[in-house]
């Protein structure tokens, strides 16, 4: 507010010039001559000022927004709900990577769970937390695998896409982040053409990787996730009391060893190249009501609870006998709402 106050203040004090100084006391030559040396003083101030270009031009981000590391806290504390793993794992993950000013790597996540627990959420705050526009910065990078490398006789083909674009746009922008959605329709050994980029070399033909985040998003190894949770359950443990020590490793060995899995015995499993192997929990019943509960605020709705467990009731469960876990978590929130309520 105050950069903008004073910039203003500048413009005003220019407009006004003419007019402050005594009559014939000028030149108008030199009066214009002076107008402009200081238009452009001015215009090279505010160029060679980072902070105040950047405040209206997106830039790449070199140096970390503490402010933007507390909201991606936040978000997450207000509107992810029963991934007490994924909250802590994350912020602790990419706080720490961004405040680093010495990464002998790039940071690489990968999140891991059923449809509708919050992978595309997640992904999607962290973006946010880095770069104000989010997803639609010209930083932030998605592939989707069915969209972007649909046909397996082109695998080669897009190994060689896939290294140029990520060269040249971390080329351009260091603080680049990059997310993969699909990883687990992916064909197989197309993701090891990245990983040179993943690893610990300093530079890369003049280029350093080491600033960039890869967010890989899966399905591979929900069954593993959910047999773990069930273990707990049936042991009468809370979803609370399961640590990341308690998955982590069973879960990169069934990502590792699932064929239908675009990490099926990839280099950067087997070389260790990812740095976090982050499980999302199935939802419970309690978790969607919660889902509910926020799509409705966000729309600005009051909330009736009768709705709200109408909605979470319509929901399918599994296992069979139990039917603890909901089998699209919070996915068809939205479409149930518009059904419900007359927006």
């Amino acid at each position: 507010m105050k950069l903008r106050q004073g910039a203003l203040r500048a413009a005003l004090a220019l407009v006004l010039l003419p007019f402050l100084t005594p009559a014939g006391a000028v030149e108008p030559i030199s009066l214009g001559l002076a107008i402009a040396g200081a238009a452009a003083s001015a215009l090279t101030g505010f160029i060679s000022y980072p902070r105040l270009y950047c405040y209206f031009r997106e830039c790449c981000l070199h140096r970390h927004d503490q402010r933007a590391a507390a909201a991606l806290q936040e978000n997450l504390d207000k509107k992810l709900f029963g991934q007490h793993l994924v909250s802590k794992v994350v912020v602790k993950a990419v706080r720490g990577f961004l405040n680093n000013t010495n990464a002998k790597k790039p940071l690489a996540l990968s999140l891991h769970g059923w449809t509708g627990t919050g992978k595309n959420f997640v992904s999607k705050i962290v973006a946010e937390s880095i770069y104000k526009r989010g997803l639609q910065s010209k930083y932030v990078h998605q592939f989707v695998a069915t969209l972007h490398f649909p046909h397996a006789h082109s695998i080669n083909l897009y190994k060689d896409q896939l290294q140029s674009w990520i060269r040249g746009n971390v080329s351009i922008c260091p603080r680049s982040l990059f997310i993969f959605d699909e990883m687990d329709k992916m064909h197989a050994g197309l993701i090891d053409s990245i990983k040179p980029f993943l690893d610990y070399y300093e530079l890369l033909d003049g280029v350093s990787y080491r600033q960039a985040i890869f967010i890989f998003l899966s399905n591979a190894g929900a069954e593993k996730i959910t047999e773990v949770a069930l273990d707990f359950w049936r042991n009468g443990r809370t979803r609370e009391d399961i640590q990341l020590t308690d998955i982590q490793n069973a879960l990169s060995v069934s990502v590792f060893n699932n064929k239908n899995s675009g990490f099926w015995h990839s280099t950067l499993i087997d070389r260790n190249l990812i740095d976090y192997f982050i499980p999302f929990l199935p939802l419970e019943y309690k978790h969607v009501k919660m889902c509910v509960r926020v799509e409705v605020e966000s729309r600005g709705y009051a909330v009736d609870e009768d709705i709200v467990s109408r909605i979470a009731d319509e929901m399918t469960y599994f296992p069979r006998e139990e039917r603890i876990y909901s089998d699209k978590g919070c996915k068809t929130v939205d479409a149930k709402l518009d059904y419900y309520y007359d927006f």
